[in-house]
């Protein structure tokens, strides 16, 4: 079964604590936990093959989401910003592409760490092991669409979130 992620695990007991508050049904509301975050978010055209940045601005921080890119991807690029955010606040507006993070000018392990964070953002371990388990009867190919789908991901995402 999942298990969270040495990302979450690193989290202020504080920080876990806000973001289950958003565990109790999917899909998990983002909009709602940036703005508990005090996040701007933007949905808006951006530079090709840029799927989501973040940057520093005057009244603190902005995540912006590349509206060409397909829901479920808008979704988990969202949660990345928001990992991003979340570990490696410290990063943004120092230097790293004039201020930006974006996928591409950050080193792969700190792409990782951002993605294995928003995975357990997105998909909460105990609601994925539960609807996989209510859906047990199905074969796995459905029954992983059938909790993606509930959960706004990609099946590949998903697949990668239970490690298959």
């Amino acid at each position: 079964m999942l298990n969270y992620s040495h990302e979450w695990q690193s989290l202020s007991d504080e920080v876990k604590a806000l973001l289950s508050k958003y565990h109790t049904e999917l899909p998990v509301k983002l909009g709602a936990l940036a703005k508990e975050l005090g996040l701007t978010v933007k949905v808006r055209t951006l530079e090709a093959g840029i799927s989501g940045k973040i940057l520093g601005v005057d009244f603190g921080y902005e995540i912006q989401i590349n509206k060409h890119e397909i829901k479920e991807r808008q979704r988990f690029t969202f949660a990345h910003e928001i990992s991003h955010y979340l570990l490696h606040r410290d990063l943004i507006g120092e230097g790293i592409s004039d201020t930006i993070l974006y996928r591409s000018a950050l080193s792969d392990s700190k792409e990782a760490e951002a993605n294995r964070l928003a995975a357990d953002i997105l998909m909460p371990k105990f609601i994925v092991n539960q609807l996989i388990n209510n859906n047990s009867d199905l074969p796995s190919v459905q029954q992983y669409e059938c909790v993606a789908k509930e959960s706004g991901v990609s099946v590949t995402a998903l697949n990668i979130r239970v490690g298959k």
